[in-house]
Formats: structure tokens, C-alpha cells, sequence
């Protein structure tokens, strides 16, 4: 595929590119993934045209398994649910590129409602494998966190999220866990066959 070059490229902003155009290609512009957690399962529908990096370093994390048996360790109700870490004490989580990648906000996606999915991060530029879903509308997090997907199935299970009880630092008294994931179409594993498997 070609690329028209109209600016230098940032460090994976190929691969990036060659990713967003196997998702257009293939027409994978809003796919899913299903978490199968211990309170019911959950649909997430990602922008992997909008935020193509983001999409990657998630999906990529869900397909090997990164996620499976880690726990949801912060819980705050009318706010947020945050996971992703399979230490489960919120410091850990490296992404696919390394420990952090950069920011990719996208003006189009907005934490505008309840089941809106987004990155954690410790600042600028600290994205992991860290992710949360809102619950509610959370205005002040626009153009700091990157969202990348929102929650299409399973608003039941996010309110039996949000009354689990808590205890110190926000932490669910009982585990809230992922099982496991299901991706329901995956770019990914589409370019590496077309290309002959992995490198």
C-alpha cells in the first residue's frame, strides 16, 4: 500500500499506517472485542481508524492473552473502572512498543457518556496497558486521556461493576475480574497471514 508522505514520520508511524490500512481495507473500521469478566461480559467496540496505535497496543494485548486473570483494582462510583494491569496494584503494564507510548487524542472521541473506553496514564505520553471505562460523562478528561472504544453490549454487567463495594485506594472488596477476551475480528493476525506470518 502506498502512502502519500506529506510530513517526516514519528518512530512506528509506518507500521501504524500499514495497520490503519489493513483495518480500512478489510473493513474493520469499528470492531470488537468481548471481556468475559467474573460479573458478566462486556463489548467493546474500538476506533481502530481514528486511533490506529492505541487500537493496536489493545488488541495486541488481548490476543496474547496479557489480560486474561488480571483484575479491575480501582472502582470509584459515578466516575470510572480501571484495569488492564496484570500485576493488579495499578503501577504496572507495559504496552507493545515498550513500557509507554504517546498519546494519541483524537478530537472526535470524547469522554461524553457512560461505557466510554480510554487509556490510563500516569501524564503525558504514558500509555501502557492501563485502560478504564466511565461511568458517566467525565468532561475534565477530554485531551488528556486517549479514548479508544466504548462499551456496545453488556451495560448490565458495568452496573454490577459499579456497586461492588470498595475499600482503601478505591480497591474492589471483591474481585472484579477478566477471564478472558474474545476479539471478535482482528487486523492484526489478517496482515501478519497476508504477509506470511509473523517476523
Amino acid at each position: 500500500f502506498f502512502f502519500p508522505r506529506t510530513q517526516p514520520l514519528r518512530p512506528g508511524a509506518c507500521e501504524e499506517r500499514t495497520f490503519l490500512c489493513v483495518v480500512k481495507f478489510l473493513g474493520f473500521e469499528n470492531m470488537a472485542v468481548t471481556l468475559h469478566t467474573s460479573l458478566g461480559d462486556l463489548k467493546i467496540e474500538l476506533h481502530c481508524d481514528l486511533v490506529p496505535r492505541t487500537c493496536k497496543n489493545f488488541l495486541a494485548l488481548c490476543a496474547s492473552g496479557y489480560y486474561d486473570g488480571s483484575i479491575f483494582h480501582r472502582n470509584i462510583k459515578k466516575f470510572i473502572i480501571q484495569g488492564g494491569d496484570p500485576t493488579g496494584t495499578g503501577k504496572g503494564g507495559s504496552s507493545i512498543y515498550g513500557k509507554y507510548f504517546e498519546d494519541e487524542i483524537n478530537g472526535v472521541l470524547k469522554h461524553t457518556s457512560r461505557g466510554i473506553v480510554s487509556m490510563a496514564n500516569r501524564g503525558p505520553n504514558t500509555n501502557g496497558s492501563q485502560f478504564f471505562i466511565t461511568y458517566g460523562k467525565q468532561k475534565h478528561l477530554n485531551n488528556v486521556n486517549t479514548v479508544f472504544g466504548k462499551v456496545i453490549h453488556g451495560m448490565t454487567t458495568l452496573e454490577a461493576m459499579e456497586r461492588v463495594p470498595v475499600g482503601k485506594k478505591d480497591r474492589p472488596v471483591h474481585e472484579i475480574k477478566i477471564k478472558s477476551v474474545t476479539i471478535h475480528a482482528n487486523p492484526i493476525a489478517e496482515n501478519e497471514e497476508a504477509q506470511g506470518g509473523v517476523q
